[in-house]
């Protein structure tokens, strides 16, 4: 087995970025340090940078420096060929390697990109890379253009050249086919190759073959009059010329447009934003205002009023020469273009069997699991039976950037409480690419299960002295409305807090949802993503002063969490002291509820008391509690008391930049989780995935 994997096309875009970033995150929840090794690149160092390395760098922040993921230019390497000085190419390219292979578990090697001069040699020369490293490849290549029998044919011949020198093909990907097409593919490939060879076929995916509006300024030499970072990013499906009068023009406008037209052309300027604005037509991509002419100040004002987020930009060049400088952009996936980097690994997720991969690929079983490790399980785990979730804050910003982060990556099902014009308003002004097919919005007094769960609410809560009205009123209210739809079935779980406080999000799942059968308490964690490990941190968000029986039940209920989502329990009761050098009513509470976890699960690796710097710290741990089989590697801490927890938590996820995935609450019969009123999009993302994994049983 090899501790390292070649991608290798024949040809310039052949898509492999999709495999690369795919591969790349796949690996990263498999082995703990992953590396990136790209050989020989195009593009000269000194000026943009290999584009490949950048994005894979700095996305999955690797932290290997861009000199180390290199060892030549493709000039340097025909400079070294024509001197007939070809060995020392592959002499720096093993040297290079193994300095990486000193430093990783496992090496994601990424071949050339066949672009200029001299590509008939490239194929040769990734051959003689790949047996020099020792690696077997990845075999990627593109339909685009081709027939598929002679599609079929250069897969099968660079198979050919590979096998011929003795090196391993583990998979062929025929990549970016006709979707009617990827069936026959398949099949005819695997005909003619051997079992041991997996094959893939990816049909062409629209997003992925859109350029944006970057690409569009980079190859036209725009100038931004109008437009932020983020809408730069915007994908442009069409191109359209802006030369008849308005009333026929906006009919053409189309999902993703961009409008090409003269910069004088104030009717067509204004007319194509109002469209925008309306709600009425399409959004759209951006304005390119062509022939070197730009709008007078007057209409400057106007647009700067209602551009918003769509950009403007400015070339020198005719409207017709314009159009087609666009449309012979080749379209990238490069760094900061989150969208088509999160699609990639959709698309890879979707079409590859990256599980088989693994097991062909990953040769050893890490030590523990990396906080990396941990978020792609979370993915994956959450994938395998999706769930539906309600999020019941549908005015909140960070609610649909991490709805609409979801669904574009297929995670869970989503309804979201809010009114639809309301929502179209937020996601259109904030840039939000929200698929309003994938993500229902939810006007839930106007639902017709309103009247069904106030009758619900009263039969459950009227030995509680509530009359119909107060269900009617209570049932107003999101959270009651959103818990509600978990506790009918009509949605599995539920995660809210981002505008509401903890009390209000989870005092109706205290109501009617209720704990699980022989659970006393709801207790939460935090699984805290600390630089090399994940640790399981409760109860921080709920019990202010639980008892000994309480934190028992608190220990236990996390380390049964800790286990569900991956992570070998063992269990640090924390207080002040460490085994039996304190005293006190505190300690003596820790002492007592550890004694009653050990009662309750012998089998469960328990300490208590005991510090925390003992509980983490192996140093520390020898010292003063030698020979313990939790001290110096505990991985579920539990905290005294709230006070204790809560400040805890937060301090070490300030001081180190720590992510704190949760809080995540235990012992209720459905899940329901909270967020903080300060939480981030990746917070809300990341409440989401565990929430739909809770609800599939956990």
């Amino acid at each position: 087995m090899s501790k390292s994997v070649y991608i290798a096309t024949m040809e310039h875009g052949s898509g492999k970025s999709v495999i690369t970033l795919g591969l790349m995150r796949m690996l990263l929840g498999k082995v703990e340090k992953v590396g990136y090794f790209k050989p020989v690149i195009s593009e000269n160092p000194q000026k943009s940078g290999d584009n490949h390395i950048r994005t894979v760098l700095d996305y999955f922040r690797l932290g290997t420096r861009y000199d180390e993921a290199y060892s030549f230019t493709k000039n340097q390497v025909i400079e070294l060929k024509h001197q007939g000085k070809s060995n020392r190419v592959l002499d720096r390219i093993i040297a290079k390697y193994k300095e990486l292979e000193s430093q990783y578990d496992f090496i994601l090697v990424e071949g050339t990109d066949f672009s200029g001069e001299g590509t008939a040699t490239e194929l040769d020369l990734n051959a003689d890379i790949a047996k020099n490293l020792g690696t077997p490849v990845i075999i990627v290549e593109s339909g685009v253009g081709k027939s598929m029998e002679d599609f079929v044919n250069n897969l099968m011949s660079a198979y050919d050249l590979f096998s011929e020198n003795d090196i391993r093909v583990l998979s062929v990907v025929a990549n970016k086919v006709q979707k009617k097409n990827t069936g026959w593919v398949i099949a005819e490939l695997k005909k003619r190759l051997p079992a041991s060879v997996m094959v893939h076929a990816i049909p062409l995916i629209d997003e992925l073959a859109s350029p944006t509006i970057k690409e569009v300024v980079e190859h036209t030499g725009a100038r931004i009059l109008f437009g932020s970072d983020e809408c730069l990013n915007n994908p442009v499906r069409h191109t359209i010329v802006g030369a008849m009068q308005l009333r026929n023009f906006l009919d053409h406008l189309q999902q993703n447009t961009l409008v090409i037209t003269p910069g004088d052309r104030a009717d067509i300027i204004l007319g194509t934003l109002q469209a925008h604005i309306s709600g009425h037509y399409p959004e759209l991509s951006g304005i390119v205002l062509s022939g070197g002419m730009e709008p007078g100040e007057n209409i400057m004002k106007l647009i700067d009023g209602l551009s918003h987020k769509v950009p403007l930009i400015a070339v020198k060049t005719g409207t017709y020469d314009t159009a087609n400088i666009i449309g012979e952009i080749r379209p990238k996936i490069y760094t900061g273009n989150i969208l088509k980097i999160e699609q990639s690994i959709r698309v890879f997720d979707q079409y590859i069997d990256g599980e088989q991969l693994a097991e062909r690929l990953i040769s050893f079983r890490p030590k523990g699991i990396t906080p990396r490790m941990f978020q792609y399980n979370l993915v994956q785990r959450a994938k395998k039976e999706k769930k539906h979730i309600v999020l019941p804050e549908g005015n909140d910003i960070r609610i649909l950037k991490a709805a609409a982060r979801i669904a574009r990556m297929d995670i869970a099902e989503l309804t979201i409480l809010g009114k639809r014009k309301d929502v179209e308003k937020l996601v259109k002004e904030h840039n939000i690419r929200f698929d309003f097919e994938k993500i229902t919005v939810l006007d839930h007094l106007e639902s017709p299960h309103f009247p069904e769960y106030v009758r619900k609410l009263y039969e459950l809560r009227k030995h509680k002295n509530m009359n119909l009205a107060m269900a009617e009123d209570k049932m107003r209210d999101v959270s009651y409305y959103g818990t509600m739809m978990v506790y009918m079935g009509h949605a599995d779980g539920m995660v809210s807090g981002a505008a509401h406080t903890t009390q209000h999000t989870i005092l109706p799942a205290f109501q009617f949802i209720k704990t699980k059968p022989g659970v006393k308490i709801v207790s939460s964690v935090f699984f805290m993503m600390l630089e090399d490990r994940v640790s399981v941190m409760g109860d921080c968000a709920i019990n202010p002063n639980p008892t000994a029986g309480e934190l028992a039940e608190i220990a236990l209920s996390s380390a049964d969490s800790a286990r569900a989502f991956g992570i070998e329990p063992r269990v640090a009761m924390l207080s002040y002291s460490s085994g039996n050098s304190g005293i006190g009513s505190d300690v003596e509470k820790v002492r007592k509820a550890t004694q009653i976890v050990k009662e309750k699960r012998p089998d469960l690796p328990v300490e208590g008391p005991i510090q925390y710097d003992a509980a983490v710290d192996p140093g520390v741990a020898a010292k003063k509690l030698p020979g313990s089989p939790v001290a110096g590697q505990a991985t579920v801490l539990i905290f005294p008391d709230l006070n204790t927890g809560n400040n805890t938590y937060k301090a070490i996820q300030r001081e180190t930049g720590a992510m704190a995935i949760g809080p995540m609450l235990q012992g209720l019969n459905k899940p329901v989780n909270d967020l903080s009123r300060g939480c981030t999009v990746d917070d809300v993302y990341n409440t989401i995935i565990i929430t739909a994994i809770q609800a599939q049983g956990l």
